[in-house]
């Protein structure tokens, strides 16, 4: 019952399509993987432990 089924996905698409029809979905979907891949990024640089900061911040 907490899932999600067929029908739901395809309402949502239906939806989508009329929202911002077909000519800009390619550009939404870039600029959705543009803002994931800049997330992914984002969060493998605050992967940092606490003893490799506190090393680069004593170098000259």
């Amino acid at each position: 019952m907490g899932a999600f089924s067929i029908w739901h996905w395809l309402v949502v698409l239906g939806v989508v399509l009329i929202i911002f029809g077909p000519s800009k979905l390619p550009s939404l979907g870039h600029d959705l993987g543009k803002a994931i891949r800049g997330f992914k990024d984002s969060m493998e640089a605050k992967n940092i432990t606490p003893a490799e900061t506190d090393v680069e911040q004593k170098r000259p």
